[in-house]
């Protein structure tokens, strides 16, 4: 690995880490070290580092800002790529903006509907990146990711670069392509329209109002652990089984929404994961529901 972090560093990739703690790297504030952390200056810093990654053969993955991530207690083996400053460009033309994998979606929600630029209200409360949105297809408040889109600049995992359609994205529910053909989301283009900045702001701020009320974002959390198994909610059902508020270790069923789990102060991803099988094992018992989870779960055993 020495070896490896000298390369990197000669041809100036960004900023790289040697088994750095991902607890500070989530949202959840769990996770042990990456072998190597990258955080890439720019988009021809990155390629640079993909290239070195493939030459190496050594494993690797991405990250944005955190959020809907559960990293293992053993940590990351290989190298994990975050993407933030470096990759956080932002270029506005008329109702269209470009912007960089490694922007705040809150940020840029924010700045859009300041701008009375609407079709970002949905995403004022969600603590991800753009990249990571367009990954897992993020949404709220009846929108999300899919309905903006007009494309995405993918790196895919053999080095090569491709501009993807909304079509050839292949979105459904907190889904894109990308889970079958991994790869990182290093700009967007969305698609928005003008319309009255007053009553942008005004639907902007009511969603961050019902996130403050109803979501524990006081405490270290992910986001929503489990995907809806509709016409069934994952969190009425984990409150009706009496699991809202149970802990295991520092990990806790949120008392404030059933699908959410808070680190109370010295979580361990085991503990989060107990909770997990907890909640499923009980679901189904109970209601004879298979319910999955939407975390992204990742690391060494």
């Amino acid at each position: 690995m020495k070896e490896l972090i000298e390369k990197l560093k000669e041809v100036n990739v960004g900023n790289v880490l040697e088994n750095e703690p991902l607890s500070k790297h989530t949202t959840l504030k769990i996770g042990g070290p990456a072998d190597i952390l990258i955080e890439p200056s720019s988009i021809e810093g990155l390629q640079k580092a993909i290239q070195i990654v493939k030459e190496s053969d050594v494993p690797w993955r991405a990250i944005g800002r955190g959020s809907n991530l559960l990293v293992s207690d053993g940590g990351i083996e290989g190298i994990v790529i975050k993407l933030g400053k470096g990759l956080d460009h932002l270029e506005e033309s008329s109702d269209e903006i470009k912007v960089g994998g490694g922007y705040s979606l809150v940020k840029l929600s924010t700045i859009m509907s300041r701008k009375g630029m609407s079709g970002l209200e949905f995403a004022s409360g969600i603590p991800g990146s753009v990249g990571g949105a367009v990954y897992m297809n993020a949404g709220a408040h009846g929108s999300d990711i899919a309905a903006i889109l007009k494309k995405a600049h993918i790196l895919f995992e053999d080095g090569s670069m491709k501009w993807l359609s909304v079509e050839q994205m292949d979105f459904s529910y907190r889904t894109s392509i990308l889970q079958q053909n991994p790869g990182i989301c290093l700009e967007a283009v969305l698609q928005l329209k003008e319309g009255d900045r007053e009553k942008i702001v005004e639907k902007m701020q009511r969603n961050k109002d019902y996130r403050k009320e109803t979501q524990p974002w006081n405490h270290p959390c992910c986001g929503s652990v489990f995907r809806n198994p509709l016409p069934n909610y994952a969190g009425q059902l984990i409150e009706d089984a009496g699991l809202k508020g149970r802990m295991i270790g520092g990990a806790q069923i949120s008392e404030m929404h059933a699908n959410f789990i808070v680190n109370t102060g010295n979580a361990t991803a085991k503990n989060v994961l107990d909770l997990i099988d907890l909640v499923k094992s009980t679901i189904h018992k109970k209601d004879n529901v298979v319910i999955e989870t939407e975390v992204e779960m990742i690391g060494r055993p």
